[in-house]
């Protein structure tokens, strides 16, 4: 892991809230936490604590109630709607649990998708694309559609596709959530090699205990608050 003199992210008592009708519900409860540079980071914790929000604000889809949040010593909070999601496409690469490829685009198709919708030349996004493939080993499978691949190797797709954009940080909220223990286990090694091999930020969510074993890091979140803040020895 490598650190630099200001965070990656920096959230300073972060509230988010949600009004459902009368009720109003709090899933942040005045977070405050830093993530440098390089990391491997999971963020773990029981249903309806929280960790769906706070990555969607650590990937700037979502803004606080109240608190603040910082990207690369940048404050968040200045950025204007079209600046943000500018800026969001360039910094912040998304895993999902449910994949969300597009069915009717090949997996090289999928990757480029992202990077021709900022504009890049399709020339230029097909190399990228074709790079990050090779890169999460599935180079053989480009032409496949999503339903000619295995669980696991649509979530590779999904990888590749979050890390073609040349990201600084790669959020992955619950990303093995609909796979099965083993290929749950080989995508986040696979992101962990990743996180090594080209010193992009990972944070991803989970419910298995078992997957906390392979990180630098993990945040305990309970009720919308960081229960408890462990390095890895």
């Amino acid at each position: 892991m490598t650190t630099s003199a200001h965070p990656l992210v920096r959230l300073d008592a972060v509230h988010r809230q949600f009004h459902l009708g009368e009720t109003v519900l709090d899933a942040l409860k005045g977070v405050s936490l830093d993530i440098h540079a390089g990391e491997f980071l999971a963020v773990w914790g029981p249903s309806g604590s929280g960790k769906s929000t706070l990555m969607n604000i650590l990937g700037l889809v979502d803004a606080p109630t109240a608190g603040a949040v910082w990207f690369d010593g940048r404050p968040t909070q200045t950025l204007a709607d079209d600046a943000l999601t500018e800026f969001r496409g360039s910094q912040v690469g998304f895993v999902f649990q449910s994949f969300n490829l597009v069915p009717v685009l090949s997996a090289l198709e999928n990757v480029m998708l992202p990077l021709q919708i900022r504009g890049m030349a399709e020339h230029e996004a097909k190399a990228r694309a074709a790079t990050a493939l090779l890169d999460v080993g599935l180079a053989k499978f480009s032409a496949n559609y999503p339903d000619k691949l295995s669980g696991g190797q649509r979530q590779r797709v999904a990888i590749a596709r979050a890390l073609a954009v040349h990201p600084k940080l790669v959020i992955a909220d619950e990303p093995t959530a609909n796979l099965d223990s083993e290929n749950s286990r080989m995508v986040v090694e696979l992101m962990r090699e990743m996180n090594r091999a080209k010193g992009v930020t990972f944070v991803f969510t989970t419910h298995d205990p078992r997957l906390l074993d392979h990180v630098d890091r993990k945040i305990l979140l309970r009720d919308g608050r960081i229960e408890t803040d462990e390095v890895m020895a």
